[in-house]
């Protein structure tokens, strides 16, 4: 039994205290409605394992420097092999990390520029804009200046007194304001338009004054800043990456982003920039696309860097063959979509040698077209034929036609699913009747009368990123379905032409709803207001108390249930409250109850049972109501926010919408993470909102969302420079006999009736 993994008694999260036999040296994928468990068996239980049992084999010396993985709840797991998980976490990092530094690619241009660019211009660190021996001494290597907006800090026509610093930290009375006030450089009722030069340049940059602050303890004395160091020191500094959303937005409303004129955005000094191979710089061919660089590589011979030319081809390779050819190297990580992010982190381990290693991953289709789908199956069996096991969490059927062995979770969600319904061949599954094989049995028919529309909204000659002069038009009142290969300029068509035209639109992306470690859906929706006064009214004491934010949370772990221990440069540790036992409440508050449920009782309820619960409470039925439309009724009212998925985010912030009155709807691959099964739902509820009068637009991948839409608008052919075009206008009957139409020719072999 040394080539399979076995598992005995899982009980983390819903599952039902499982045992499951799984194959090694095989693709097996995991499927099952969302919320079903296979996550739980994957990630938090499998996973989880496997890398505490690895930190086991380190000293104990190394094991208090790395992160700690709780044991998870399960009687016994034998035979895991090293794990290496390729989740969708978007890439994040600052605007220092690229593709190119993230895939080590970066390093080896720099390696060959060194080795054999003209004029010599010193080793691989001169070609470094993370160094400062390469990088631009302007911008520091980051290829743009951040500076103060004056124009939108600043109101001319009024004095300090009259709150002419418009930022909202230097308003009136506020602490910076007083530094300026109270410096005794100015006329404080005097107007910025009347000040004169000295006035402008000590307002400005800088003054000889120390400022006596008053506080409670006694005056605090300051040194005078002028405005324009003081912001940057405070804000600009500090970078956009550590602020907090709100922060983020008012520090965006008063700065200005443009390529620095030293380097002309390249981010190196003169010295690297003038150091050329066949003409080209490093920042050249690091602005290429990933398709056109690997061409240019493919035709330069030098003898002598024979083999770091191999290396960097096959490094190219692999991102073009994963689908990531539109890129460039200098695409900043922080851009990338979690799709893409994921495909980027399996490039980093394609070149390995390493066998018997077990790669886990997290819905790897994401984000990409139908057509593209055989490129990453075809990376899963190359990594499985190296001696891998390869388990993957996914709905798509193209990816399961690959496994060797699927695992079925089910039948339903939360607490109804966390049960393995089913193990076997692709074949075998077609033929059970769980919800995933009922799928595969059947097709979703192509919409046969499309609604009609009487106006549009017309996009002019769109030019934004590869669009290549772009006219179409958006209809009016119908679902409309914006289709094309990764990389093909939907999102700039929409996102950066559409929305901007028409500012008032519903966005409706994947990005996070998390802004804190106590959000959580009862919050975010705002139900938990009325559950607790309905606790407060039921018991006759403060609705304060029933909130972990007030005076009803556990004194020791300030009601997040969690402690966090910060381990600076490595990812932090959390771990049970023990006086509160996770729960984040006082005791006390416990004890107060509503329909013999605590507050913490109603908090661990899934959708689907608050709603049974409260049925009888309107305002809290309806919203419950609409987050189980959407596909949400299997996550608790206490989830935390940052543990949901970018679908999950994306089908809450649909829930919040729904009930809003809006003109034009934009969604953003809305069926990311969705059960084959669930997609049914999703499409009624976009019908809903057209049928309400609305003008729906949809970027999507999904095939069944494709056939049921009104109107289809796909770009390409290709990504990034071959993309940029309209390929395809119409209905789905006519997208079907569309000659340049990649999505019509892969509907076509699909069986569409």
């Amino acid at each position: 039994m040394k080539n399979k993994i076995i598992i005995e008694g899982a009980r983390e999260n819903n599952l039902k205290n499982i045992s499951i036999t799984i194959p090694k040296h095989s693709i097996v994928v995991f499927t099952g409605v969302s919320g079903s468990g296979k996550s739980s068996l994957v990630f938090d239980t499998i996973a989880a394992e496997a890398q505490r049992q690895l930190n086991e084999t380190f000293t104990a010396f190394a094991r208090n420097r790395l992160p700690k993985y709780g044991q998870p709840d399960v009687d016994h797991i034998t035979n895991l092999s090293a794990p290496i998980i390729i989740n969708q976490k978007r890439l994040g990092g600052n605007s220092r990390s690229t593709v190119g530094t993230i895939t080590d690619i970066y390093a080896l241009l720099r390696l060959l520029f060194a080795r054999v660019g003209e004029p010599y211009a010193g080793n691989s660190n001169a070609f470094s804009f993370n160094d400062p021996e390469g990088m631009c001494p302007q911008c520091e290597g980051l290829g743009t200046m951040v500076s103060l907006d004056l124009d939108k800090f600043l109101d001319l026509n009024k004095s300090l007194n009259e709150g002419a610093i418009l930022h909202p930290n230097f308003k009136p009375n506020s602490w910076y304001w007083k530094l300026y006030t109270l410096s005794g450089l100015f006329d404080n009722d005097k107007k910025l338009k009347d000040y004169t030069k000295k006035e402008w340049e000590t307002l400005l940059y800088s003054g000889d004054a120390t400022i006596a602050l008053p506080s409670q303890g006694g005056d605090v004395h300051s040194k005078y800043e002028g405005l324009i160091p003081k912001f940057r020191r405070l804000y600009i500094n500090k970078g956009i990456e550590s602020m907090a959303e709100k922060n983020r937005q008012v520090f965006e409303r008063f700065t200005t982003n443009a390529p620095c004129d030293l380097c002309r955005g390249q981010r190196l000094n003169e010295k690297a920039l003038n150091c050329k191979i066949t003409g080209y710089s490093i920042a050249d061919l690091s602005a290429m696309e990933v398709s056109y660089l690997q061409d240019l590589l493919n035709n330069l011979h030098i003898k002598s860097v024979a083999v770091l030319l191999d290396q960097l081809r096959e490094r190219l390779k692999q991102l073009n063959d994963i689908g990531l050819g539109y890129l460039s190297l200098n695409r900043e990580t922080s851009t990338l979509s979690g799709g893409e992010s994921q495909r980027i982190k399996m490039v980093r381990h394609l070149s390995s040698s390493l066998s018997e290693m077990m790669y886990i991953f997290d819905e790897p289709t994401v984000g990409l077209h139908p057509s593209d789908v055989h490129r990453l199956t075809e990376l899963f069996v190359q990594l499985r034929d190296k001696g891998n096991t390869v388990l993957i969490v996914e709905h798509d059927p193209e990816v399961m036609k690959i496994a060797d062995h699927i695992v079925d979770m089910g039948p339903n969600a939360g607490s109804h699913g966390g049960e393995v319904l089913f193990t076997g061949t692709y074949r075998e599954l077609e033929k059970t009747g769980t919800l995933t094989g009922k799928y595969l049995g059947s097709h979703v028919p192509l919409k046969q009368n499309s609604r009609p529309y009487s106006h549009v909204y017309p996009i002019r000659q769109a030019t934004a990123h590869n669009l290549k002069n772009v006219s179409v038009d958006i209809p009016a009142k119908v679902l409309t379905v914006v289709a094309g290969v990764a990389g093909s300029g939907k999102s700039s068509l929409i996102y950066e032409v559409f929305a901007r035209k028409h500012p008032e639109a519903v966005v409706i992306d994947q990005s996070s709803v998390y802004s804190s470690r106590r959000s959580n859906p009862a919050t975010y929706t705002g139900i938990l207001n009325d559950i607790r006064t309905l606790f407060a009214k039921e018991s006759g004491v403060s609705a304060a108390l029933f909130t972990t934010n007030s005076e009803g949370a556990c004194s020791n772990c300030q009601g997040y249930g969690m402690i966090w221990t910060d381990l600076a440069f490595m990812d932090g540790v959390k771990t049970v409250c023990e006086v509160c036992d996770g729960r984040g409440f006082k005791e006390a508050v416990l004890s107060h109850t509503y329909r013999n449920k605590s507050i913490y009782d109603v908090m661990t309820m899934t959708v689907a049972e608050a709603w049974a619960f409260f049925n009888d409470v309107p305002p809290i039925a309806k919203m419950l109501a609409v987050l189980s439309e959407v596909g949400l009724d299997y996550i608790t009212l206490g989830q935390t926010l940052d543990s949901l998925s970018g679908g999950e985010c994306q089908r809450l912030k649909i829930a919040m919408e729904l009930g809003t009155t809006s003109n034009i709807y934009i969604l953003d691959e809305p069926t990311t993470g969705l059960h084959m099964s669930d997609v049914a739902k999703l499409v009624a509820i976009l019908d809903r909102l057209v049928d309400a009068g609305n003008t729906v637009v949809v970027i999507e991948h999904n095939v069944d969302v494709i056939k049921r839409a009104d109107w289809i608008i796909e770009l390409g052919p290709g990504g990034g420079s071959n993309g940029g075009t309209i390929t395809f206008m119409g209905t789905p009957l006519q997208l079907l006999n569309a000659p340049d139409s990649i999505t019509g020719k892969y509907l076509a072999t699909e069986g569409l009736t």
